[in-house]
């Protein structure tokens, strides 16, 4: 039964939208709150500091072809002209899919006032798709679809923008992904009773964050999160709670709408040091998709002079 519902999942998220089909293309991370850069490129520069973070998931681990994903980032400021920049990687596998991709990130840093700051960001790269359907269970072999795809091999340019507002206190956030919506497949293939196009658009992604926290005393901060995801088709949210502990331990739980929900906990080992990890699973039905795990290492590089650790307060 795994296997074929495992073709089911495939279909829907080889062809996001062949056959007029709209499904979740970009991966979903669970350590995005620690790592904002992830999904906003407006967040480039935020952590006064040289930023490398490296995300490793694996998502359904008992599932045969589910997905994995690695990200790795570097990010940082550049205070005389107010600008941020970055650079990332990816690297996402489901299935008989494969993505890896690199993007540029620059963004414009607009203080507002001594405690309100409003950023700006563009992120462009180049992404590439393969396609190896002979990792599947495939009815007709010979049918010209899956001879069009198998070991199908593209790249393309594609962009994300951003914008963040950020207080010691409060943030919030609004991103786009696939802005230039590159086709990865264009094609026609023959079928019995003509011809038909098989198309694979990058659709956008839309990721709204919104966050407050809360100073209790000096050994105790708790974080509301909200982040909401929209695609064609369909849209859902987070809904977090966090703890910081005596500056030193982040524990918060999550939930997802139509999935399920997890726990993550970061430990911050030194004031350049952290390490985080997160384990979700889903409710009733979901369930037997298996738990997912994310690993989270992140190193912040700063001059000699500047001993400060970014305010926790707004991650």
């Amino acid at each position: 039964m795994k296997k074929y519902i495992l073709y089911i999942i495939g279909v829907l998220l080889l062809f996001g939208q062949a056959g007029k089909i709209s499904a979740q293309q970009d991966a979903i991370y669970n350590m995005y709150l620690l790592n904002q850069f992830v999904i906003n490129p407006a967040y480039a520069g935020a952590r006064d500091a040289i930023a490398i973070v490296g995300d490793m998931r694996n998502q359904w681990v008992s599932f045969p072809g589910a997905p994995k994903t690695s990200f790795i980032s570097v990010h940082a400021p550049i205070k005389r002209y107010n600008l941020g920049y970055g650079l990332s990687a990816l690297s996402d596998a489901i299935g008989a899919k494969n993505n890896s991709a690199v993007y540029g990130t620059v963004s414009y840093i607009l203080k507002i006032s001594s405690n309100w700051k409003l950023s700006f960001g563009l992120r462009a790269g180049i992404t590439n798709y393969k396609f190896d359907l002979s990792k599947t269970s495939y009815k007709d072999a010979t049918d010209n679809s899956f001879l069009m795809l198998n070991n199908y091999n593209k790249t393309v340019f594609d962009m994300d923008a951003g914008i963040y507002l950020r207080s010691r206190g409060f943030y919030t956030g609004l991103s786009i992904t696939h802005i230039n919506q590159a086709k990865v497949v264009n094609g026609t293939f023959n079928t019995n009773t003509g011809t038909s196009d098989l198309v694979y658009t990058l659709v956008p992604h839309t990721f709204f964050i919104i966050g407050k926290s809360f100073f209790i005393n000096n050994n105790f901060l708790l974080n509301v999160n909200y982040l909401h995801r929209i695609t064609q088709g369909s849209s859902g949210g987070d809904l977090s709670l966090n703890t910081l502990l005596y500056n030193r331990v982040w524990l918060g739980v999550f939930g997802r709408s139509d999935y399920g929900g997890g726990a993550l906990i970061q430990l911050i080992v030194t004031k350049s040091l952290r390490i985080g990890y997160s384990y979700d699973v889903g409710g009733g039905i979901k369930k037997a998709l298996g738990p997912t795990h994310e690993i989270m290492i992140g190193w912040d590089i700063r001059a000699k002079n500047n001993t400060s650790v970014i305010s926790p307060r707004f991650l």
